[in-house]
Order: structure tokens, then C-alpha cells, then sequence
């Protein structure tokens, strides 16, 4: 009787194991699928009027709501889109001061001069610096 009932106990506790795995496992291929969406969208560019920022509010909504599976009207829908607001925000920012240093570089430029650094500050506070290389004006 013992053995049995020993055996029935590692039989719940391995189905528990198993059970705590599998939603894990649900979880991680949720982040996962969530992290190559917002990868996808960090991608797709900057955006550059209301249209393609509607796009985006749009893309960020299906990411929070589709992907992660987060009720619309629940405060962690709210969260997901602020946070991956904020996310994409900086990414962009971070992108048009990496195309202003290549573009003042490829101006002819050197980097380390102050000549450098006055090209990189107007080329990321310029507003057409959206994704294209004409608001960088080198300084000699």
C-alpha cells in the first residue's frame, strides 16, 4: 500500500513538474514571439509623419494585444504600450544620431574635433533628421 501510494504521490509531483514546464514554455514563446515583433517594428524605420505613426500605435496595439495575449482594456495592455512606446522612441533617437556621426563622417570630418561634434549636435536636434542624411551641414 505504501509503494502505491508512493507511487501515485511522484506521479502527481512529475505531472506538477511538467505542468509548471509547459506554461514556462508558453510564457518564453510568447516573450520570444513579442521580442521579434517589437524587433520588427524597431526595424521598419522612423517614423516621419502621422500617418506612419498611427501605423505604428497600430503595430504597438497587435504587439501588446495579439502577440502577448494582453486584455485591451486591463492596465498591462496600457503598460505594453507605453513601454514599447518609449522603447521605439529612444531606438529612433538612437538610430538618427548613428546616421548624423556617419554622416559627418562621410562628410569628411574626423571624428574627436570639435568641427565633428557641432555637425553630429545639428544633425540629431535638426527636424528633417527622420531618416535621410540632408540636415547634416559639415562645419570647417
Amino acid at each position: 500500500m505504501v509503494t502505491q501510494t508512493s507511487a501515485k504521490i511522484a506521479r502527481t509531483q512529475a505531472q506538477g513538474r511538467l505542468a509548471c514546464i509547459s506554461r514556462w514554455a508558453a510564457r518564453s514563446a510568447k516573450l520570444a514571439s513579442a521580442a521579434a515583433f517589437i524587433t520588427l517594428l524597431a526595424t521598419s524605420g522612423t517614423v516621419a509623419n502621422a500617418a506612419e505613426s498611427s501605423s505604428r500605435m497600430a503595430q504597438e496595439r497587435h504587439a501588446c494585444a495579439v502577440v502577448l495575449g494582453l486584455d485591451p482594456s486591463g492596465r498591462r495592455y496600457d503598460t505594453c504600450i507605453r513601454s514599447l512606446d518609449r522603447s521605439l522612441a529612444v531606438w529612433e533617437r538612437e538610430q538618427g544620431a548613428q546616421k548624423g556621426r556617419r554622416a559627418c563622417a562621410e562628410s569628411g570630418l574626423e571624428p574627436g574635433t570639435s568641427a565633428f561634434a557641432v555637425c553630429v549636435v545639428n544633425a540629431e536636434q535638426s527636424p528633417a533628421n527622420t531618416g535621410g542624411y540632408g540636415a547634416v551641414v559639415p562645419v570647417r
